[in-house]
């Protein structure tokens, strides 16, 4: 699956899988729904995040 809100880049986090436009890394994210975050708390915590990025990042 491909998204547009994904993007890895090289000068970006090592290359690890961001939020496009950020630095959050897509393993932050999953890592934190794993330990029982849940999306309200990511956005609160996230503000740039939006919920398609955090449904991007499970996908």
């Amino acid at each position: 699956m491909t998204t547009n809100r994904i993007e890895i880049d090289p000068n970006v986090m090592m290359g690890k899988p961001v939020i496009r436009g950020t630095r959050i890394k897509v393993e932050l994210l999953l890592r934190k729904l794993a330990e029982g975050a849940t999306e309200d708390e990511l956005l609160d915590a996230y503000p740039r995040l939006t919920r398609e990025d955090i449904r991007a990042a499970i996908a």
